[in-house]
């Protein structure tokens, strides 16, 4: 219980990861399939990685949704997420939301955002091991290996 006076929520900044969801995502049967983002997230929408699940399978994730407003916490599989980075984030709402960070200083924090970025590219890569990609394939890996037009 808190009484009047004592802080709601967390007082300082934490160190979190910053990723963003992938712009295509493969499923179905043997990955034919592709489906842009995440169910409540859009393809390329940063969000704020505050906690691991599982060693590393998936993340506890809080960004801002698909539909509706301001911020939403969610379990996001790690394979979903690109582009780790270490933050100090200051906000107050994704303070509210996040409430905590398994990250404790700035130094885990960057050593997490490399290793995250390891584990997820190996989680994309053996997703559909046997299994062709569509053609044209929008997925994470053929996006970032196209050159630009």
């Amino acid at each position: 219980m808190t009484g009047p006076g004592e802080p709601v929520g967390p007082v300082g900044p934490l160190w979190m990861l910053a990723a963003n969801v992938v712009l295509w995502r493969r499923y179905g049967e043997g990955g034919q399939g592709q489906r842009p983002g995440t169910k409540m997230f859009k393809g390329g929408s940063k969000v704020y990685v505050h906690d691991r699940v599982s060693g590393w399978e998936d993340c506890q994730v809080a960004g801002r949704p698909r539909h509706g407003r301001g911020y939403r916490s969610a379990y996001v599989a790690t394979r979903h997420l690109h582009g780790f980075r270490s933050v100090l984030v200051r906000s107050p709402a994704v303070l509210r939301i996040a409430e905590y960070s398994a990250f404790a200083d700035e130094a885990a924090a960057r050593e997490a955002a490399v290793v995250a970025e390891r584990i997820a590219w190996e989680l994309r890569s053996c997703a559909w091991p046997y299994w062709p990609h569509p053609e044209p394939c929008h997925c994470h890996e053929c996006l970032t290996l196209r050159p630009h037009r």
